[in-house]
């Protein structure tokens, strides 16, 4: 681990030894590798279940009677709503409408909330927005997040579980005991399957990581995600959006609830809607391993984007990435990858290409 890192998992002993340098994300080691092969984590995610180390994800909590106002200019979607139990998945906006962040907004109850995010402006934005509120926000670095994703997530958490995760909706929370540990249980991910995150502190964590292993939960790395994440059309904060784009650019028009008002750069966005410049897209790539990220994409002699996020999907059998493109390109068109020795042809094809119906996270 380098000097550096602000931030130590209490898994961080546990994924050293499977081989995992810690390197940095988000101020923490992360296990962007394992000794074992990607592509069997890939599997195991796929086809059984596998787990993540989610930690380096900064979990803010918002306490307090100006809570959701507060959070309501903060975020792209309507709170309102939200009942106690669920979460949403929105944006975060500069004051110019465009990407600070993406995050996820769970109610506890309408006393306390928390924001799930990465590595984007969330949490000084949110301290903007609360100046003068009285609020209580706490960054809770020892509240860690352990991702369990797969087909047979369900089965294995149940066993073990106080609560009938079977009950949960997409997007649904609770607090509940796992191997006896108090936790919160979410059933979210990043993986395009269903699964469930558990969210526990340091004294909890290490032991609901062993327990699970001894139940046949493959221990994932980042490499892994990354194939899984691609494949799902998901995007990373930083490569797929950053302050350069709006939400409608990166395909999340979604994230914009259609009557709500008066959030931190809600003007900017509503002058930009309909003049985007670029779109975010799936490419098929002709070449035989993952693209470096960065190439050129050109049609008709013409630059017309970049790749961001690439990866080879040996279950797909095909070199996947996704990039930016004039908005004006649509699916279909077949176009050409440049970079220092590659030169090679790539398909926009609908994203995302696995599960395009998204029938196994919302079923």
């Amino acid at each position: 681990m380098t000097e550096e890192l602000s931030r130590t998992s209490a898994l961080a002993s546990r994924h050293s030894a499977l081989g995992s340098g810690l390197e940095d994300w988000n101020g923490m080691g992360t296990a962007w590798s394992y000794d074992s092969n990607p592509n069997d984590e890939h599997d195991a995610v796929r086809e059984k279940v596998g787990m993540f180390d989610m930690s380096p994800l900064k979990k803010v909590f918002v306490r307090g009677n100006a809570a959701m106002k507060t959070l309501n200019h903060l975020v792209t979607r309507d709170l309102e709503k939200l009942k106690a139990g669920r979460s949403v998945y929105t944006s975060v906006l500069t004051e110019d409408g465009t990407m600070a962040d993406d995050a996820i907004v769970s109610c506890n109850n309408h006393q306390e909330w928390m924001i799930v995010h990465g590595s984007g402006d969330t949490m000084a934005l949110l301290q903007d927005s609360a100046k003068g509120t009285g609020l209580d926000i706490v960054l809770d670095d020892d509240l860690h997040d352990l991702s369990v994703q797969g087909p047979m997530a369900l089965g294995i958490l149940n066993q073990f579980c106080t609560t009938n995760l079977a009950e949960l909706n997409y997007f649904d929370h609770c607090t509940t005991e796992l191997f006896g540990h108090s936790c919160r249980v979410s059933r979210t991910g990043y993986s395009g399957e269903r699964g469930y995150e558990v969210f526990a502190d340091s004294d909890a964590i290490v032991g609901i990581w062993d327990l699970l292993i001894d139940e046949g939960v493959m221990p994932c790395s980042f490499t892994a995600l990354d194939k899984l994440r691609i494949e799902a059309g998901l995007l990373f904060y930083g490569y797929d959006m950053t302050t350069d784009h709006t939400p409608y650019e990166v395909g999340l028009g979604f994230t914009i609830s259609p009557t709500k008002t008066g959030y931190r750069g809600y003007d900017a966005l509503l002058a930009s809607k309909g003049r985007e410049k670029i779109r975010i897209v799936c490419l098929v790539v002709d070449y035989p391993e993952m693209l470096n990220g960065g190439e050129t994409i050109m049609l008709d002699g013409s630059e017309i984007g970049i790749v961001n996020s690439p990866c080879y999907s040996h279950r797909m059998n095909k070199s996947l990435a996704l990039g930016h493109v004039a908005a004006s390109v649509p699916d279909g068109k077949c176009v050409q990858i440049i970079a220092d020795g590659i030169n090679t042809l790539a398909d926009i094809v609908p994203l995302p290409i696995y599960d395009p119906k998204k029938v196994k996270t919302h079923s």
